[in-house]
C-alpha cells in the first residue's frame, strides 16, 4: 500500500509542476470539489505573464493596475508610495489570514504557543469549506505544520485550529483580530471569520491589509513559511504548493498571502526585499489570478525602481568641543554615533545635505548621552529628518565642595 501511495504522490507532484490544472480550485475560493483542495491552484504551473520589456513608470505616473484597489507601502516606515482607491471596503478572501497569522506569530513570541505545540483538531475546525488539508476530528498536528498549511496552502481548517489554540474558539479569535486591527488604526476593517470565506459584512481595504502585512512580515518566523514554494505534511503524504507564484518568479519575494472568492475576486498581499528596501504591494478585486500577480509585480517594480534608503549622520569634522559654563569640566565633546536611514526618491539622492546645529556654549550639569544638538537632513529646502547629537560624557555642576576637591587635587598633584 505504501508503495502505491509513493507512486501516487510522485504523479501528483509531476502534474503540479508540468501540467495546467485549470479545473482545480483557487486558494481562497469556497469549496468547489470534495476531492481537490485549495493549494492546487489553477495557474500554479504556468509562469505569470510578466512583460520583462515593460518600462517601469516614474514617480507621479498613473499605474495601470488590474484591480479594484491597490497600494504600495514601505514596510519599515509605513510610507505609502502609491495607492488607488486604497480605503475602499472590499471582501478580502484569504488575505484575511494576514491578521490571523499575525496573532499566531505574536502568540509564539509571547510564549503562549511554540512551533512544537501539538494542537488537536476540533469538529468545528474540520468543518471548514474552501481550501483545506482535510483535518480529521481529533487529528493532532503541531503549530509548525499548521502554519505550513495556512501560509503555503491557505488551509482554512488549519487556520481555524490555530485560532482556537490562541483564543479558545474562532469567535474569540475573530474578536482578537478586530481588536488588533483597532490597535493598528485600521478603520476600514470588520472581520467576521478568520479564513476569508465570503460573509456579508466581512470587509477590509488594501490599506488595512498592507498595514497588517507590514506588521506580520517584521516577524522573521513567518518567512520560514511564506518563502517556501513546495513542502509536505503527514510524512510526505500531503503535498503543499505555495499559492503565491511570486515566491518562485519574483526576485526578492518574501511572501505573503493570496485570496480568491467569487465575491472578492483575486486578491494578493505581496512582500519583497531588495538591497535593504522592503515593500508590500496589495491588490484587491482583480478579475483573475494572473492579474493580481501582474498588478503586484508592477507595484513592486515601481517601488524598487524609484526609491532607495540613504543613511545620514553629522559630519565628524563639525563635532568640536563645546564650552561648558559652571561645570566641573571646561568643555564637553559632542558625538553622533547613530546613522539614521531615510527613504527617498532615487532621483533626489544627489541633493541630500546635512546641516549640523550645535550651541556655542552649554550650562552644567550635562548628562552623558543627553542631546545637545541635531543634524538636519534635507533634500533642497525640505527637511526629511534629523539625527540627534549627544554628549560623550557627563559634566557635573560646579559647587563649593567640587571647587575645594579640585583645588586639593591640584595641590597634592604638585
Amino acid at each position: 500500500m505504501e508503495k502505491y501511495r509513493a507512486v501516487l504522490s510522485f504523479c501528483l507532484a509531476f502534474l503540479l509542476l508540468f501540467l495546467p490544472l485549470k479545473a482545480f480550485a483557487d486558494e481562497g475560493e469556497q469549496k468547489i470539489s470534495d476531492v481537490v483542495t485549495e493549494y492546487y491552484s489553477p495557474e500554479l504551473t504556468d509562469p505569470p505573464i510578466f512583460d520583462a520589456t515593460e518600462t517601469v513608470a516614474p514617480i507621479g505616473a498613473v499605474l495601470e493596475i488590474p484591480a479594484k484597489s491597490c497600494i504600495l507601502m514601505e514596510v519599515n516606515t509605513g510610507q505609502i508610495l502609491y495607492e488607488s482607491e486604497s480605503h475602499k471596503k472590499l471582501a478580502p478572501a484569504s488575505i484575511t489570514k494576514v491578521m490571523a497569522l499575525l496573532l499566531v506569530v505574536e502568540a509564539i513570541d509571547s510564549g503562549l504557543l511554540s512551533t512544537d505545540t501539538v494542537i488537536t483538531a476540533s469538529d468545528y475546525a474540520c468543518s471548514m469549506g474552501g481550501s483545506q488539508i482535510w483535518l480529521e476530528p481529533g487529528e493532532q498536528m503541531n503549530v509548525d505544520d499548521l502554519l505550513k498549511a495556512a501560509v503555503i496552502g491557505s488551509a482554512n481548517d488549519a487556520t481555524v485550529a490555530l485560532g482556537e489554540a490562541v483564543a479558545g474558539s474562532e469567535e474569540g479569535f475573530v474578536k482578537m483580530m478586530n481588536d488588533r486591527a483597532a490597535e493598528l488604526g485600521l478603520k476600514d476593517t470588520n472581520f467576521l471569520n478568520s479564513t476569508g470565506l465570503d460573509a456579508d459584512g466581512h470587509l477590509t481595504s488594501a490599506h488595512d491589509i498592507a498595514v497588517a502585512s507590514c506588521e506580520l512580515i517584521k516577524h522573521d518566523i513567518i518567512k520560514n513559511y511564506s518563502t517556501v514554494w513546495m513542502d509536505s505534511l503527514r510524512n510526505g503524504k500531503s503535498e503543499l504548493v505555495n499559492t503565491n507564484k511570486l515566491v518562485r518568479f519574483y526576485e526578492g519575494c518574501t511572501g505573503l498571502k493570496t485570496g480568491t472568492t467569487s465575491i472578492a475576486g483575486a486578491c494578493l498581499s505581496a512582500t519583497a526585499e531588495r538591497n535593504g528596501l522592503e515593500l508590500c504591494a496589495v491588490v484587491m478585486g482583480s478579475g483573475n489570478s494572473n492579474d493580481r500577480f501582474q498588478g503586484a509585480r508592477k507595484l513592486l517594480d515601481y517601488g524598487f525602481a524609484n526609491y532607495t534608503y540613504i543613511t545620514a549622520s553629522a559630519d565628524a569634522a563639525e563635532l568640536k568641543p563645546i564650552e561648558v559654563k559652571g561645570g566641573t569640566k571646561d568643555f564637553v565633546l559632542p558625538i553622533c554615533n547613530k546613522k539614521q536611514s531615510f527613504l527617498i526618491e532615487k532621483s533626489k539622492a544627489k541633493n541630500i545635505t546635512v546641516i549640523t546645529e550645535l550651541p556655542n556654549e552649554l550650562k552644567a550639569p550635562i548628562e552623558q548621552g543627553q542631546q545637545i544638538g541635531v543634524a538636519r537632513v534635507k533634500i533642497g529646502d525640505e527637511e526629511i529628518g534629523t539625527v540627534p547629537i549627544t554628549a560623550e560624557f557627563s559634566v557635573g555642576k560646579m559647587t563649593l565642595w567640587n571647587a575645594v576637591k579640585q583645588m586639593l587635587g591640584a595641590i597634592f598633584a604638585v
